[in-house]
């Protein structure tokens, strides 16, 4: 039995269902690899990427894997002029998480989120437990009722 993170306890307290993933030491890095091993289609694994807007404000995107952010469309998602990635460093006092096993459910602080549309039609989708090794699958109606986001279109069309 792995050991639970503290995106599985908010979820547990908030009793909703869903059915944690293990993969921690299969060296998989990038999340096409992730979703290989758990033979899912790379369409609904997603990461958690952190940007800082203009304003200095923090802000959350949702992506699935095998896409890039847009920073332009992000931005205009979000209502800034631009937005960068923030830098790795920056991560784990920002957030509590490290880059890798960033999860959009229990950072230190809530940001604005935003899940890219390619969410929309799919019954569940994976995304980090909040640790490297673990995704989490979840019904993305389950996920409002832990985190508060808006669904649009912020990726690069490959």
């Amino acid at each position: 039995m792995e050991e639970k993170t503290n995106v599985m306890r908010l979820l547990e307290q908030k009793k909703i269902p869903y059915q944690p993933h293990f993969y921690g030491d299969t060296g998989a890095v990038s999340g096409t690899e992730v979703a290989q091993i758990l033979g899912e289609d790379p369409a609904r694994v997603f990461k958690t990427l952190v940007t800082e807007g203009k304003t200095r404000q923090h802000y959350v995107f949702v992506i699935p894997v095998e896409k890039e952010l847009d920073l332009k469309k992000a931005a205009k998602a979000v209502g800034e002029k631009s937005i960068a990635m923030v830098k790795s460093k920056e991560l784990l006092p920002l957030t509590g998480y490290i880059h890798g096993g960033c999860s959009p459910i229990g950072m230190k602080k809530f940001f604005p989120t935003t899940i890219d549309k390619q969410v929309e039609g799919l019954e569940i989708f994976f995304f980090s437990g909040g640790r490297i090794g673990v995704q989490v699958e979840l019904a993305p109606k389950d996920l409002r009722k832990v985190i508060s986001f808006q669904v649009a279109d912020v990726t690069v069309q490959s």
